[in-house]
């Protein structure tokens, strides 16, 4: 939120917007095709891919029967890259007058096809389709909901960033305005293009470790 003038008693500068994404579901869809398919991505590590911790929420492996069934090999080789585009495309500011530019063409036209892919960015879905995706992915994915319902019900001095406001303040002056927050454990800080940073649940629930994480950008 932004107000026109200082708010008095309240520490947060007036004309300071960041965004916070802590539910994209790009992100989240590949995060649990990892984990529930079990993909191996050991060798993409050792060739230096930047591959995010594990998930806070773990899911339930899908059977071996329909692992036996899938292209495993091609989805692990697909994996990484395709992180990082939809990681990229998150941390992007977003551009208001795409859905005007979208609602101009023709609707069936590969032109406006192409102008909706590029809105929505690259997804796992887009690649290969929803078979990945089980009986099990809605219900692990509401736990994850209902988490993120109890944590923005706290008060608001309680939230995050208002425990790390001195901190975050220095970073958004430095030009931080995204702020991609992803449901994995232990520490992942990184940062992304010009003006966003990535970091976990488990960085952002501990004031001294989320303020730590956003000195990084500033």
């Amino acid at each position: 939120m932004r107000s026109t003038r200082p708010l008095p008693g309240d520490p947060w500068p007036h004309d300071m917007v960041l965004t916070i994404v802590d539910d994209a579901q790009s992100l989240l869809d590949l995060l649990w095709v990892r984990e529930a398919w079990k993909l191996d991505l050991d060798d993409a590590a050792r060739a230096g891919e930047d591959l995010p911790p594990r998930l806070t929420v773990t899911p339930e492996p899908v059977r071996s029967s329909e692992r036996e069934s899938m292209p495993i090999s091609e989805w692990q080789d697909a994996w990484p890259a395709l992180w990082r585009d939809c990681l990229l495309h998150t941390a992007s500011p977003f551009d208001g007058s795409a859905f005007e530019r979208l609602e101009a063409l023709k609707r069936g036209s590969e032109e406006r096809e192409r102008a909706l892919l590029e809105l929505v960015g690259p997804t796992w879905s887009h690649r290969f389709g929803r078979d990945a995706f089980t009986d099990e992915y809605q219900p692990w994915q509401q736990r994850l909901v209902d988490g993120r319902s109890v944590r923005h019900l706290a008060p608001v001095d309680e939230q995050p960033e208002r425990r790390a406001l001195d901190t975050l303040v220095l970073a958004w002056r430095a030009g931080l305005t995204t702020i991609v927050e992803i449901p994995c454990r232990g520490t992942f800080t990184r940062i992304v293009g010009r003006n966003a940073i990535l970091v976990t649940a488990e960085t952002c629930a501990d004031p001294a470790r989320y303020a730590e994480a956003l000195t990084l950008f500033s």
